[in-house]
């Protein structure tokens, strides 16, 4: 299965805000979409990712405002990505390998969707169930 079965079957809206966003703003965003993590776009530009994690360590526990710090002071901007032509093997291991929960999908250096690990779980899930029943088929002839 490939990123782009996933997007097609789950929607590609990705919702975004600007570096300039404060933080309150873009939690208030995320809260609003019930997202874990939002993208950072300043015009066509995959700028960073801010997630819940990003707020927790970055704002609570260094007890900053978060309706005084901007989104660019606490995004991760080393954002990995990947392309609609990936398969959910690439995902699990970039996932897996480098502790990210989100990915952005690219086509052509423009964003147009973004998976979570739970997308790509209830992928392999869904390929596991049609695995168990063509397997159960064969076996009942």
């Amino acid at each position: 299965m490939t990123v782009d079965q996933i997007l097609n079957a789950k929607g590609k809206n990705v919702f975004s805000v600007r570096s300039t966003t404060t933080v309150y703003e873009a939690l208030k965003v995320m809260g609003d979409k019930n997202i874990g993590a939002i993208l950072v776009i300043d015009g066509n530009d995959l700028k960073g990712i801010l997630s819940e994690r990003d707020y927790a360590r970055k704002i609570v526990l260094k007890d900053k405002s978060s309706k005084e710090t901007f989104v660019h002071e606490i995004m991760e901007s080393n954002v990995f990505t990947v392309q609609l032509s990936n398969n959910i093997d690439d995902c699990m291991e970039l996932m897996s390998s480098k502790r990210i929960r989100h990915l952005p999908v690219l086509e052509n250096g423009t964003v147009v969707g973004i998976i979570s690990i739970s997308d790509v779980v209830k992928a392999i899930i869904e390929i596991q169930k049609d695995t168990i029943h063509h397997l159960n088929s064969y076996i009942s002839q």
